[in-house]
């Protein structure tokens, strides 16, 4: 049976068409379900849906009743007050209260305030009679498994520290599903891959949100798309789910078309008037109508964002220089000898952990502070577009239209004017949605206002401080084709590990004690380049990124041999037994007649047909898929384990 599913449920809000239409979903034991659409498509109503907090127009979420399930909040808690005990035992309702009083007047009691034991004695019978004494182990169990200092208190904690309370608070209730909306969102890197190893390593199912492809990549075993209002499930990992879903809108592109082009040849024939009137001929006309019909019910795929970035006249060749600068705010050191050349058309990520001086640094290299020794010199011509994380640029009152325009009709884009409205289309923003205060959009929204507000003026160096939080796929992508085209010079500050190996030529990475050092490359390029005790570092929460026994996914990539072979432990290779030789020259031929199967698989689920015909079957085909995947991948690591020791011999 089913962890849960959802049953044909619908839901309007007053959408039309539907926001939600007849979906059908099954989640069980174990799974790890990314849920991925466009902003906008309904995730997180689908995600209130799920824990009960909206209820659709129609149909059923079908539950067993001891099916327990935990959503991880999507903000920070407003009340900080209080220790991480107090927060995480707050996720046991009543109980939880009793228990965090119980350890907090035994904590008074060992340090000698023996005034609280007839308290204390009153709370333990308390606990006895309601059974609290398996949930105050169950909350120490938590908090050691999360690596939480329960007495720590909760406002002094960075955000991602807090994050994982929260985690904690939801964990607390051993639930069987963990909901989690954009879980990695203002986490730093350290924080998401510890997210990461965590989740990987918990027993219970899982569906998530995120637009972190990394994280994605790692985590989900299914990804299950929400497209103009149906789900659309595929088995597998991110790669996977994007060749599928390419097949499959190519398909449905194939099919439209030669429906358009039937429904035209019979527009055609009714024009002709008389014969169209023959008796024999209705069911003809019934056809057509049938036809007209359905194409009026049509949904189509919502459009792209069509944005370029407006370049201006060259800068300098030289657009930053620091030789052993630092900075001090009280007498505290918050950089220290940073030595950087920066020259036009490199693109600069800089990587750390939050509240280690990324932005200060940002602001000593475009002059915004000037250093407390060494030396920046700034280049020449600089035209700057600043990104700002904090969203400071926007006015929350005004409109969509007039934060970008300033009360202009007009913008000059690429040397011809254009009026406000059309070019905020290109950032999807329609018409009556741009005449909107900014107050009324979402975080995807806003994201994509700042872009609109950035692009809109000639710039020669950007600076983008996190651009890439909550923007959907498709959006963040078309961002890193443009960043790549852009012949000026980039500086981005982002924990997206994917953005930064999409977009950046060289890194400034910290390195602990207010250094940050220069690294060729992306994100997985420091990751294999950095000394091994850049891994050590504390961020500002006083927790380690590199624990003791933690190794994170781009660890195990960039260290892992290849086919398992007894060369990387220094062992010589063994040579091939007879029996091997035999699998050796056989695996070419089981290798290609997967491939075949493969290629049969995937070309009936391009068939849009069976997805209208019966969705069962659709999923039995899919779970065919991902065994034969499976399958194959094993061959061929097995051939080139053969391989590379036959060629050793």
């Amino acid at each position: 049976m089913p962890l849960l599913e959802l049953r044909n449920v619908h839901l309007a809000l007053g959408h039309h068409p539907p926001l939600l239409e007849d979906l059908n979903l099954t989640l069980d034991y174990g799974e790890r379900v990314c849920l991925v659409g466009r902003n906008g498509a309904g995730k997180s109503t689908l995600m209130r849906i799920l824990t009960g907090a909206e209820e659709p127009d129609d149909g059923q979420v079908v539950c067993d009743p001891g099916v327990r399930v935990a959503q991880l909040a999507q903000q920070l808690p407003e009340d900080t007050s209080g220790t991480v005990y107090q927060h995480v035992a707050a996720g046991l309702g009543e109980l939880g209260g009793m228990v965090e009083r119980y350890h907090r007047l035994a904590e008074a009691v060992a340090a000698g305030d023996t005034a609280q034991l007839g308290e204390m004695q009153a709370c333990q019978d308390a606990l006895d009679t309601h059974g609290g004494w398996d949930l105050k182990q169950r909350v120490e169990a938590v908090l050691s498994r999360l690596q939480l200092d329960p007495d720590a208190p909760m406002a002094a904690l960075s955000g991602g520290v807090q994050r994982r309370v929260l985690l904690g608070r939801a964990l607390v209730t051993d639930p069987d599903l963990l909901l989690l909306d954009e879980p990695t969102n203002h986490l730093d890197i350290d924080a998401i891959t510890w997210l990461e190893g965590f989740l990987k390593d918990w027993s219970g199912a899982l569906l998530f949100v995120t637009h972190d492809r990394a994280f994605l990549q790692s985590l989900a075993t299914r990804i299950v798309e929400i497209d103009r209002g149906a789900l659309i499930s595929y088995p597998g990992d991110y790669q996977s789910y994007l060749r599928r879903r390419e097949e499959r809108l190519h398909a449905e592109e194939r099919q439209r078309a030669e429906f358009d082009k039937r429904l035209a040849q019979e527009e055609a024939w009714i024009r002709q008037g008389i014969k169209a009137r023959r008796t024999r001929n209705q069911g003809r006309v019934r056809q057509l109508q049938r036809m007209r019909a359905e194409r009026a019910e049509r949904r189509e795929r919502q459009g792209q964002a069509r944005f370029s970035v407006q370049e201006a006249e060259r800068s300098g060749k030289i657009v930053a220089e620091a030789e052993g600068a630092a900075f001090a705010y009280d007498g505290e050191t918050v950089i220290r000898q940073l030595s950087t050349s920066i020259l036009r058309g490199d693109k600069v990520g800089v990587i750390g952990p939050n509240g280690c001086g990324k932005t200060t640094l940002i602001r000593l290299l475009l002059g915004h502070l000037e250093p407390t020794a060494g030396e920046i010199s700034r280049g020449t011509r600089l035209e700057i577009a600043y990104f700002d994380q904090q969203r400071a640029a926007l006015d929350e009152d005004a409109s969509v239209q007039d934060n970008v325009g300033g009360g202009r009709e007009h913008l000059d884009i690429g040397g011809r004017s254009r009026h406000v409205l059309s070019y905020l289309q290109d950032f999807l923003f329609p018409p009556q949605r741009a005449r909107q205060p900014v107050r009324a959009l979402s975080g995807g929204e806003r994201n994509r206002l700042l872009l609109a507000r950035l692009f809109s003026q000639p710039a020669n160096l950007l600076v983008l401080d996190e651009p890439t939080n909550d923007l959907d796929t498709e959006t963040l992508e078309l961002l890193e084709e443009r960043l790549l085209a852009f012949n000026g010079t980039v500086l981005v500050v982002s924990h997206d590990r994917a953005f930064l190996d999409a977009v950046v030529t060289q890194s400034l990475a910290y390195e602990g004690d207010g250094v940050f050092r220069e690294y060729p490359g992306g994100y997985s390029d420091w990751v294999q380049q950095r000394p091994a005790s850049a891994g050590d570092n504390h961020d500002s929460s006083g927790r380690s990124s590199g624990r003791s026994g933690e190794t994170t996914p781009q660890h195990q990539d960039s260290g892992s041999s290849t086919g398992g072979s007894d060369s990387s432990s220094g062992m010589p290779s063994k040579r091939l037994t007879r029996r091997e030789e035999a699998e050796l020259a056989a695996l070419p031929g089981q290798i290609e007649a997967l491939e075949a199967e493969q290629a049969g698989l995937h070309e009936q689920l391009a068939d849009p047909s069976l997805y209208q015909r019966d969705g069962g079957q659709a999923g039995e085909l899919q779970q065919q898929l991902a065994d034969l995947e499976a399958r194959l991948e094993q061959a061929y690591e097995r051939w080139q384990e053969l391989e590379g020791r036959s060629q050793g011999t």
